[in-house]
């Protein structure tokens, strides 16, 4: 088991942490698919969403809060019943603008492995606005169920009533819809071959800065995120913080990033090079290696 995980085992209930401790290997970074969920559901006689509620102490282990020191989880489910932890992520001594919601790590989660539709968000509270707002952006996001300890279950719709997402900007096809944007950049770098098949699954209807960032660390393993804008702008996700979230997931330290390649779009109406450095900077002693390709779309 790893480390981060000890001290959130102990308070699980002895049926729960006999269960799950198979599954926190040293590979474990917070997917656990639908059927280890139901024999989980099974061995411990638990319900699904007292299952759900349970694990969240090890969704928020994978935090990483040195501002606030404040832990937080989210657990999102997938149509495939599969499911996607995420915890928050601040950089420090950086604005808090760069950080991340354990919703956004969560959703972002479930998008980089595949999901094309989110039924289920499990939070210990309320979402904030912010994280209301990302929700929205999804495919179907004002369906998408929101569970909370001891309380009853909402849709979103209850939480974010007349809400204002893609659809009032005449977008038809949401965050998570399979997008595939046509992008082009001759070379045999596996990295920037990497970073540009993410780029072009992005999601950036607002600008068409399609981007993608790949963040590679000493032993070689690489990590990805990529740009998810949002109809009221300022909850989009960064490409690299996304990245980092899921570098973290993954149980490496920032400091073991060696390289660090942003790829975008030569259509786009914005730029994400300053961010994405000021939020490198933060982490780790590399400069940015910034590409911009020739886009069809």
């Amino acid at each position: 088991m790893q480390d981060r995980f000890i001290h959130c085992i102990a308070a699980l209930p002895t049926s729960l942490r006999d269960a799950i401790l198979p599954i926190l290997n040293q590979d474990f970074a917070g997917h656990i698919d639908a059927q280890q969920i139901a024999d989980l559901c099974q061995t411990t006689g638990m319900t699904e969403k007292a299952l759900l509620i349970g694990l969240l102490p090890i969704a928020a282990a994978l935090a990483k809060p040195p501002i606030s020191d404040f832990h937080v989880g989210a657990i999102a489910k997938g149509k495939s019943g599969d499911i996607y932890m995420g915890a928050n992520l601040e950089l420090s001594g950086e604005a808090l603008c760069h950080s991340v919601h354990a919703e956004q790590s969560a959703i972002s989660h479930a998008w980089l492995s595949g999901e094309q539709k989110i039924v289920d968000i499990i939070v210990n509270a309320s979402p904030c606005g912010h994280c209301r707002q990302f929700i929205n952006e999804l495919v179907d996001g004002q369906q998408v169920n929101i569970h909370l300890p001891e309380q009853t279950t909402q849709s979103l719709s209850h939480y974010l009533p007349y809400a204002f997402g893609p659809a009032d900007l005449n977008i038809t096809e949401a965050l998570l819809t399979k997008q595939q944007h046509g992008l082009d950049f001759d070379s045999a770098d596996p990295m920037i071959i990497e970073a540009l098949d993410h780029a072009s699954l992005s999601y950036a209807p607002y600008t068409h800065s399609y981007a993608a960032v790949v963040l590679e660390t000493q032993d070689g393993h690489t990590y990805c995120g990529r740009y998810a804008e949002n109809a009221a702008f300022n909850p989009s996700m960064m490409p690299m913080q996304m990245a980092l979230s899921t570098l973290i997931r993954h149980n490496r330290d920032l400091s073991e990033i060696k390289r660090a390649v942003l790829i975008e779009s030569s259509l786009g109406k914005i730029s994400l090079v300053g961010a994405s450095m000021d939020a490198l900077h933060a982490c780790a002693p590399v400069e940015l290696e910034h590409i911009v390709v020739e886009a069809s779309d």
